[in-house]
C-alpha cells in the first residue's frame, strides 16, 4: 500500500511538474477547466431538479382538474417547483376565467423554462474553441523561445536540446486540446439532455391541455343534465 502511494505521489509530481513547463500559458488553460468542470456539473444539478417529476406526482395533479381542483393543482406545482410544474402553473393560472390562453401561457413559460435550462451553455461551447487556440499560442510562443535560445547560443545544437524546447512546447497543445475536447462533449451531452427535458415538458403540457379539455368537456355534460 505505502508503495502504490508514493507510486502515485510521484506520478502526481510528474504531471505537475509537466504543467508548469508549459509556461504562463497553463495558467488560462487550467481555469478554462475548471470552468469547465463546474458548467458540467451545475447544469447537471439543474437538469436533474428540473426534469425530474414521477407519475404519482401527475396522476395526482390530473385527477385534482378532472375534479376542478385548480386551486389544489396549483399548490401540487408550487410545492414541485420544478420547469415542468412551473410550466403546468402558468397555464393554471388563467384557469377557469380564461382557459382559451392556457395553452399560449404554457407555450410561453415553457419557452422561459428552457432558457434556464440552456444557462451556461455558451460557455461550454466557448471554451470548447478558446481552449485549443490557447494551447496552439502556447506552443508558438514556446517554439519561438526555444529557437531563439538556440541561435543565441555558441555551443552546438544537439538533438536532444532540439527535442526538449519542442516537447515543452507542446505540451499547451495537448493540454488546450484535452481541455477543448472534454469542454466540447459536456456541449454536446448537455444539449442532448436539454433536447429530452424540452420534449418531456412539451408532452406533459399537451397532456394537461387534453386533460383540462375532457373536464371542460365533463362540466357542460353535467350542466346540460342539470339543465
Amino acid at each position: 500500500m505505502h508503495d502504490i502511494l508514493e507510486k502515485s505521489q510521484a506520478t502526481f509530481m510528474s504531471i505537475l511538474e509537466l504543467l508548469l513547463k508549459g509556461g504562463w500559458v497553463m495558467v488560462p488553460i487550467l481555469l478554462l477547466s475548471v470552468l469547465t468542470l463546474y458548467a458540467l456539473i451545475e447544469r447537471m444539478v439543474v437538469l436533474y431538479r428540473s426534469a425530474r417529476i414521477s407519475q404519482k406526482w401527475l396522476t395526482n395533479l390530473y385527477n385534482q382538474l378532472l375534479t376542478g381542483g385548480i386551486e389544489e393543482a396549483k399548490l401540487l406545482c408550487e410545492q414541485k417547483n420544478t420547469a415542468i410544474a412551473n410550466v403546468i402553473k402558468a397555464g393554471l393560472e388563467n384557469l377557469p376565467h380564461e382557459p382559451g390562453n392556457l395553452e399560449k401561457s404554457m407555450e410561453v413559460a415553457g419557452q422561459a423554462e428552457i432558457h434556464k435550462l440552456e444557462k451556461n451553455l455558451s460557455l461550454l461551447a466557448s471554451i470548447a474553441g478558446i481552449a485549443p487556440m490557447l494551447g496552439f499560442l502556447g506552443t508558438v510562443l514556446g517554439m519561438i523561445q526555444a529557437f531563439m535560445a538556440m541561435a543565441q547560443t555558441t555551443n552546438p545544437v544537439t538533438p536532444q536540446l532540439l527535442a526538449g524546447g519542442i516537447y515543452e512546447a507542446m505540451i499547451t497543445t495537448a493540454a488546450g486540446l484535452i481541455v477543448g475536447i472534454i469542454a466540447d462533449i459536456s456541449y454536446k451531452y448537455i444539449v442532448n439532455k436539454v433536447e429530452k427535458a424540452s420534449y418531456k415538458i412539451e408532452q406533459t403540457a399537451s397532456q394537461l391541455i387534453e386533460i383540462v379539455q375532457e373536464s371542460y368537456k365533463l362540466e357542460h355534460i353535467n350542466q346540460a343534465n342539470e339543465a
